[in-house]
């Protein structure tokens, strides 16, 4: 009994330890790639004649969409992983309800909300588009003709690909801050009450799907438009993040600490 009791306390420890280290590790290797791809390549891939743009999507995209794609994933598995596991300190118990209705399990959850919005843009729309875009470009590379919807497919994948630029700066500031910003040592850690956490997520929702159907093309379109503005280049992009952060961050501080 004091054997298993032992075994099942050092593989909770262990598993929550391993799964969050993880979890740094291929979570850096997908916002590393997604910023690689936003704010070096895309630049880069623009001020090339069409024949090197082909050879590098062929030779060097491919190979960095294997590494984005699967780190997407190893990302939500190891996040499901520190869910199962728990944590070892008993008031930050991710396996205890109350933990979620103080300020870092809402913190964590908004950090869920726009990370799992990110994987499925990864998975849904981003690397989809991007096969169109690749077989494209090696079509053309063999002395084919050019695929018809290969630019409508890399603007959609564009779209989504600065989306989760966006998304990851508010994103990193609640999963990072979570147990540093608004943790235990924090004057955040208090008990929200259910009413004000309730406005608190109604906003986030409104927001994070007005801005993802924005990407999406449901609304606005995917064609140039003020509604795109914020898309078209990577520093709209990096400048709409932080302002989102910050927007995010005063909303917490007048809904969840007025």
């Amino acid at each position: 009994m004091v054997l298993g009791s032992a075994l099942e306390v050092f593989t909770r420890l262990g598993g929550s330890f391993v799964s969050r280290w993880l979890h740094v590790v291929v979570g850096i290797t997908w916002i590393g790639l997604l910023y690689y791809f936003n704010f070096v390549q895309t630049p880069a891939f623009a001020e090339l004649d069409p024949d090197a743009r082909n050879k590098a999507m062929d030779k060097i995209t491919w190979r960095a969409l294997w590494w984005f794609r699967w780190s997407a994933a190893a990302t939500l598995a190891t996040g499901i992983l520190i869910l199962a596991f728990g944590s070892e300190a008993a008031e930050s118990d991710l396996t205890n309800a109350d933990f979620w209705k103080g300020n870092e399990g809402v913190a964590i959850a908004t950090g869920i909300l726009l990370a799992v919005t990110m994987f499925a843009n990864v998975w849904l729309v981003i690397w989809p588009k991007q096969q169109v875009v690749i077989a494209n470009a090696r079509n053309v590379l063999a002395g084919g003709q050019a695929d018809p919807d290969a630019p409508a497919a890399a603007r959609k994948g564009a779209l989504a690909s600065r989306m989760n630029t966006i998304f990851s700066i508010p994103m990193l500031l609640f999963m990072v801050g979570a147990p540093h910003f608004f943790g235990t040592s924090s004057h955040f850690n208090t008990l929200t009450h259910s009413g004000r956490r309730g406005l608190y997520f109604a906003i986030t929702v409104v927001v994070w799907g007005v801005l993802e159907l924005n990407a999406l093309g449901l609304i606005g379109g995917t064609a140039a438009n003020w509604t795109k503005k914020i898309y078209e280049t990577h520093l709209n992009a990096i400048v709409t993040g932080f302002v989102l952060a910050i927007g995010w961050y005063a909303l917490w501080e007048i809904v969840l600490r007025a």
